[in-house]
């Protein structure tokens, strides 16, 4: 499913940036790299990516900027790797809408597992056409869309696949662990707020179309669709 994908590394160490290529390569996986954010705005502009591998600290553009200019016009799936390991910049990121987030130094066995599952998201497509409906949400799989009231919700992967959780189970609480090991397929190590911010950014994008609650803190389990 890997092989014949194209990924854009935006890194400003050659070390680092090479040793993400020869990771993508073993995999089948053709790479294009970057060395600031300038530089990576611009491939985006002109060129076709089936993901981001994106440090932070970059010269000229940094890599929160860029998020948030990508995120203005794309989904393209984004995983950070960055040696900023304060739990208040991931929270940052994934609020701008970071799918994933690798500390420095990484282990190339999590790189290459993180990156499989984002594009094994992203390509999902299932067999027959669906749209999942509770109350004034509606969810088109195929699609990969979701409206509210009729208006249409732009949410990042992971937003998108944890209220397509919700939904097909409403009014059934989910605990932060089952999510986790749901969506991203694997070992959740405890909680690292990943959770929640994807949750906090779904509700504050669904408060923009009703002041209805649609997701629901279950205190001491997790999160519900109500």
């Amino acid at each position: 499913m890997s092989e014949g994908k194209t990924i854009l590394i935006i890194e400003d160490d050659q070390e680092i940036s090479k040793l993400l290529s020869v990771i993508l390569t073993k995999l089948g996986m053709a790479s294009v790299v970057a060395y600031s954010g300038t530089e990576g705005l611009l491939q985006l502009e002109n060129n076709t990516y089936d993901l981001i591998l994106l440090d932070l600290m970059l010269p000229g553009l940094s890599g929160e900027e860029l998020i948030k200019q990508v995120r203005e016009e794309s989904t393209i799936p984004i995983i950070v790797i960055s040696a900023k390991v304060d739990i208040e910049n991931k929270v940052q990121v994934l609020k701008m809408g970071a799918d994933d987030y690798i500390t420095k130094p990484f282990n190339q066995a999590e790189v290459v597992a993180r990156v499989e599952v984002q594009l094994r998201k992203s390509s999902a497509h299932p067999a027959r056409s669906a749209e999942n409906v509770w109350r004034g949400l509606k969810i088109n799989q195929e699609k990969r869309s979701v409206s509210l009231e009729n208006k249409e919700l732009q949410l990042t992967n992971a937003e998108f696949d944890i209220l397509s959780l919700f939904v097909s189970h409403p009014e059934r609480a989910f605990s932060k662990k089952e999510i986790y090991e749901r969506i991203w397929k694997g070992t959740y190590l405890g909680d690292d707020n990943t959770i929640s911010v994807h949750v906090s950014n779904l509700r504050k994008k669904m408060a923009e179309f009703t002041s209805d609650e649609y997701i629901k803190t279950i205190w001491g389990v997790g999160f519900m669709l109500v």
